[in-house]
């Protein structure tokens, strides 16, 4: 039973930076991909960021590249989101997610879902 659970959300300014954190357990961290995805109220889930299971290789969203940059530390069980350059339309509950299959922008192909949290930018 794969369990995931995010941090590191909350408030910031337009131009500033936010790390978000997700944390899995309940199977072998080693043998997942992960993404990121959010969702901004009143629109549909949009992917954010992938990354392979040794974390040699990323994909992102255009609209978020060259902002966002995501990582893992496979020792923790830990994902990573670093944000900076935060704009407002990247406010959204952010949700990380995992899958036995290859990183992947399709939402489909995760297995696991974590419950989120949330970003708001903002002045």
């Amino acid at each position: 039973q794969v369990q995931l659970v995010e941090s590191g959300g909350g408030l910031v300014q337009p131009g500033g930076s936010l790390s978000l954190s997700c944390v899995h357990s309940g199977g072998t961290f080693e043998d997942y991909a992960m993404g990121w995805f959010r969702q901004a109220p009143g629109k549909e889930r949009e992917f954010v960021a992938t990354i392979s299971r040794g974390g040699g290789s990323t994909l992102y969203a255009d609209s978020v590249k060259g902002r966002f940059t995501m990582s893992r530390d496979n020792a923790k069980n830990t994902v990573y989101l670093q944000m900076s350059s935060l704009k407002p339309e990247d406010t959204a509950v952010y949700t990380c997610a995992a899958t036995l299959r290859s990183y992947s922008a399709s939402a489909y192909l995760y297995s696991s879902w974590g419950r989120g949290t949330r970003v708001t930018v903002s002045s």
